[in-house]
């Protein structure tokens, strides 16, 4: 089979890579082109176009780049009818892929939805786009089971990926004196996972508090994971900026940073579940351009912003959103994540409960299978 597979972002790479590797094990003889990142290169896919040329967020952020995102469109439609892909699959990145659904349900082409937009939250009049426009929706969160059957929706669940993804770090046999060593760092002093997002806009918010933040904690070392479609300019540019000493850049390698952590700071995002289930302590930042967040407050319906405390519905974590995002309400919560021994083990014992609501492992592998089902069933073989 062909498959045409869209991710636009750093965690649509992620899962698009894993999705990938389960199809090459279930479908051998599958081609597979993307728009997407280095890991669905590197996982098999042939890569048309890097999401590091269009990725934004944020209202105001969207409406400075329409004419990049036209564009983008433009081509995209053009790739997938050169390529005459068997399946389309669209990885999350909703404002762009429902588009792109629409034109595909428009050439006749089967169109599946991986990761569902969160209209849960949000915009949830895509719905009905999503049920007109796509055939099949595999989800990765079990509260999504019965929300689109509200909707007249048979979303598909087969666990959640990060599971895999994350099975070989938390397993893993690498010592933190090993680790220590690999990057110079002292085996005695307590290491702060510093994980600032993977879009210029989140890291130009998050990471300049960050860098405020290190030198009141001096007796630390801080590993920032660098996201794979940041340069390494961009964290050196805010890093020389406040003369940062103790902040460390560390590239490809987000969990074993988060393994061998006492504590993470982290922006709002997948990285939050990774980290829940690897059970690093951590505290979520959030925070943006001021009108853009105005306006999400305005049509966002939720009462936690991640995955793990939804997934709970409940504050695992301390959640520091806009106003809240500031040096010393961070620099509080990090006392507690580095001192309360009762605080961290209430939070690994809510991070296990999160893991066993997600299921086991080996998720990747069961959605390819069941997207090739789903393909005959639609196709009468």
């Amino acid at each position: 089979m062909k498959y045409f597979i869209i991710a636009g972002e750093a965690s649509g790479d992620l899962h698009g890579s894993n999705l990938i590797r389960g199809i090459k094990s279930t479908d051998p003889g599958s081609e597979i082109e993307c728009w997407g990142g280095d890991m669905m290169r590197e996982a098999g896919g042939k890569l048309v176009k890097h999401y590091k040329e269009g990725a934004v967020m944020g209202f105001v952020e969207v409406l400075l780049k329409l004419g990049t995102i036209f564009r983008n469109l433009k081509r995209c439609k053009r790739d997938i009818l050169e390529y005459k892909p068997d399946v389309l699959i669209l990885i999350d990145y909703p404002g762009f892929n429902i588009k792109i659904a629409k034109f595909a349900h428009k050439n006749g082409i089967p169109v599946f939805y991986y990761i569902a937009p969160k209209v849960w939250a949000w915009k949830e009049g895509r719905i009905k786009k999503i049920r007109k426009y796509v055939d099949r929706l595999f989800i990765i969160f079990p509260f999504e089971i019965e929300y689109f059957r509200r909707h007249g929706i048979e979303a598909l669940y087969n666990g959640n990926p990060l599971l895999d993804s994350t099975a070989t770090y938390r397993f893993s046999s690498e010592s933190r004196a090993e680790f220590c060593k690999r990057h110079g760092l002292d085996e005695k002093r307590k290491i702060i996972a510093l994980l600032a997002g993977s879009r210029k806009s989140e890291i130009g918010y998050l990471l300049p508090r960050m860098a405020r933040l290190a030198p009141q904690y001096a007796e630390y070392q801080f590993l920032l994971a660098a996201a794979p479609s940041i340069e390494d300019s961009l964290y050196e540019k805010i890093l020389s900026r406040h003369k940062v000493e103790n902040i460390t850049v560390v590239r490809n390698e987000t969990y074993p940073i988060l393994r061998h952590s006492s504590a993470a700071i982290i922006s709002s995002g997948t990285a939050s579940l990774e980290a829940a289930i690897i059970g690093t302590p951590q505290v979520v930042c959030y925070g943006g351009n001021e009108i853009s967040y105005m306006i999400a407050r305005a049509v966002v319906r939720l009462n936690y912003i991640s995955l793990a405390n939804l997934i709970l519905d409940k504050h695992i974590f301390k959640e520091l959103i806009q106003h809240d995002c500031t040096v010393e309400n961070i620099a509080c919560e990090l006392d507690r994540l580095l001192t309360d021994e009762n605080y961290i083990a209430a939070m690994k014992a809510d991070y296990a409960k999160v893991r066993e609501i997600l299921g086991g492992e080996g998720a990747s592998e069961k959605v390819a299978r069941s997207m090739m089902d789903e393909y005959k069933k639609i196709k009468g073989k």
